[in-house]
């Protein structure tokens, strides 16, 4: 069956690399550099430490070895322990330290990136959430943080302290005999070969995986967003099928890295066996000969075993590497994929004074394939009140999107009191225009605070009486915890026609000079239409109202009406004239209209 949930095929084209994933974790590192470079310098200091102390094992078995009497050697001996212990102490007090900073170091950085994640994200534009599943991009930042974290700690506390304890063995060992040390350098020279060979290969499995997992969480997000409709249409079946294809995938690939993790295992394992049999067979002629001294057999026993320990860990290590790299990359590919819709450098604030708004021969293409609005021209004056109406498709919608510079127009001018939108700051432009959505979507916080996001700084007093201008307090009263009650994902939990009402009281509360009402009475029946009717009036007085509708009542209040059909103005005028002007589009809906509606269907003309 052909796989449905992927992509939009228009996404941007654009991947990370390596280097831009470690840019973008060292642009969060830099404020708490300090606090990471302490911890590398505690690691350090403990890992010097580490080797220092088998150091002292050799001279202990060199001494017990001498044929000396007990009592001669004792008090040599008991130094040596007392020395082992307070280095043991000092090694662990400073892996506590690094512990401890590298706790406050990794949570500073990893909300940082978080943050960064987010800003960048919502700055991206609206064609960019369209075309992409909401589960994913959370993934994506969630998973980008977690890869810092798994990356910090390989390189702190694995590669660093290998580094340190490979350089440390080797200057040892030369010491006492070089050909032994040359064995251990080539083990691990070959060992790391091999681990950065196999995991390089591998990495494009790792990608592929970090890809399935967020497939899956996407179609897992889409599905339990959609539930209600699935148990409705009786889709239970088809998107368990649908999710077991993704699921089955994802194990696929799953499987098959564990797979290739397991034959690494194998080899390194075998690579272990091959070194110990070596270095035994040397030092063995080597003690034959007097060359070396039991403990220097110690001394070798340890540092193969520390080094084996950590070699052995260094496979996981450079594939946690790798797998935080294929996760960062994700969102990295989100992070230089440049946002569609931005300040210009030359933008300025908006100031509006009396909300005129025009456009000047625009021209739309959707994901430049299908055009939207061609040589679009609609003039606007300051504090007038225009109805968009029009066949479904004819533009109404991306009217209103345009501007608000949720689309940017393929050519043409939107202006407002005579400055380009285009060149004003997104900030200023949206905060000048109070837009009333078809099918708003509330936040999983309390009324209060949906309400209140139409001004921030507004106070509960200002909320409560634009929750009241709006009629919602006929319902919020009703409630247990009335304002502070929340109101579930996107609303949920509160009908069409309330999530509209706190739409409006929204838009009551921003108090813009520039009003959209995108259908902002479709879900209301006619009693609670009667309610705001006198609020939305209110609300439009003094301001520039563009206003998509269908419903007569609001349509024969309004100063014009525009009629829009394939991207284009093709009628202008009151309702009077309009609907009586044979042959005409607004005729024809007029004509078509039931229940107090005009048809939002094509028609041929």
């Amino acid at each position: 069956m052909k796989k449905i949930y992927k992509e939009n095929a228009y996404r941007e084209d654009v991947h990370a690399t390596t280097s831009q994933v470690l840019r973008a974790y060292g642009r969060s590192v830099r404020p708490w550099w300090a606090a990471g470079l302490f911890v590398l310098v505690m690691n350090g200091a403990a890992g010097i430490i580490d080797i220092f102390i088998p150091v002292l094992y050799k001279r202990f078995f060199d001494i017990l070895t001498r044929g000396a009497r007990a009592a001669d050697v004792a008090p040599d001996l008991m130094k040596i322990i007392v020395f082992v212990l307070a280095l043991n102490g000092i090694a662990w007090f400073a892996y506590r330290c690094a512990g401890f900073v590298n706790a406050y170091f990794q949570t500073s950085v990893m909300a940082d990136l978080k943050e960064k994640s987010f800003d960048y994200m919502l700055g991206h534009s609206y064609t960019f959430f369209a075309n992409r599943f909401t589960g994913s991009l959370v993934q994506r930042i969630n998973r980008f943080s977690r890869a810092f974290e798994r990356l910090a700690d390989r390189i702190t506390f694995n590669i660093f302290p290998l580094g340190i304890r490979v350089v440390g063995v080797g200057v040892v060992l030369w010491q006492i005999e070089p050909m032994i040390t040359l064995i251990i350098i080539g083990w691990v020279v070959l060992f790391l070969t091999f681990n950065y060979i196999f995991a390089r290969w591998k990495l494009k499995y790792d990608v592929e995986r970090a890809e399935a997992d967020s497939r899956s969480t996407a179609v897992l997000s889409d599905a339990i967003t959609n539930h209600n409709t699935i148990q409705l249409f009786g889709g239970m079946d088809i998107e368990s099928h649908y999710y077991r294809e993704i699921a089955d995938e994802q194990a696929r690939i799953t499987r098959f890295i564990w797979n290739l993790d397991g034959i690494i295992d194998a080899i390194q394992a075998f690579l272990m066996i091959l070194a110990e049999f070596f270095l035994f067979y040397f030092a063995i002629q080597y003690w034959q000969t007097g060359i070396i001294t039991i403990g220097t057999f110690v001394l070798i026993q340890a540092y193969l075993i520390g080094l084996g320990g950590r070699l052995w860990d260094f496979s996981r290590v450079i594939r946690d590497i790798y797998e935080s790299f294929a996760d960062g990359k994700e969102m990295v590919d989100i992070l230089i994929l440049p946002q569609e819709i931005r300040d210009s450098l030359d933008a300025r604030p908006l100031l509006v004074k009396t909300g005129a708004v025009k456009f000047q021969n625009v021209m739309f293409y959707f994901n430049l394939t299908r055009n939207v609005l061609e040589n679009f021209d609609l003039s606007i004056k300051g504090g007038e009140k225009v109805a968009l109406v029009g066949p479904s498709g004819a533009g109404k919608s991306t009217v209103v999107r345009l501007l608000l510079r949720l689309y940017e127009v393929g050519s043409g001018k939107i202006l407002i009191d005579d400055q380009d939108i285009k060149h004003v700051t997104l900030a200023t432009l949206r905060d000048n225009i109070a837009l009333v959505p078809q099918d708003p979507i509330l936040f999983h916080r309390t009324l209060l605070e949906n309400i209140r996001y139409g001004r921030r700084e507004a106070t509960d007093e200002e909320v409560i009486r634009a929750g009241r201008l709006a009629h919602c307090s006929e319902f919020i009263e009703g409630l247990p915890h009335g304002y502070d009650t929340y109101v579930g994902e996107r609303g949920i939990k509160l009908s069409g026609g309330e999530r509209q009402r706190i739409a409006i009281a929204r838009a009551v509360l921003k108090n813009a000079p520039v009003l959209v009402l995108d259908e902002a009475t479709s879900s209301l029946d006619s009693h609670s239409e009667a309610l705001i009717q006198d609020a939305l009036d209110k609300l439009m007085e003094g301001r520039t109202a563009i206003v998509i509708a269908h419903r007569l009542s609001t349509i024969r209040k309004m100063d014009r009406i525009v009629v829009i059909n394939r991207g284009r103005v093709v009628e202008d005028g009151k309702h009077d004239e309009l609907s009586v002007r044979a042959g005409s589009l607004y005729h024809k809906l007029w004509t078509l209209q039931a229940g107090g509606f005009l048809r939002d269907t094509q028609i041929d003309t």
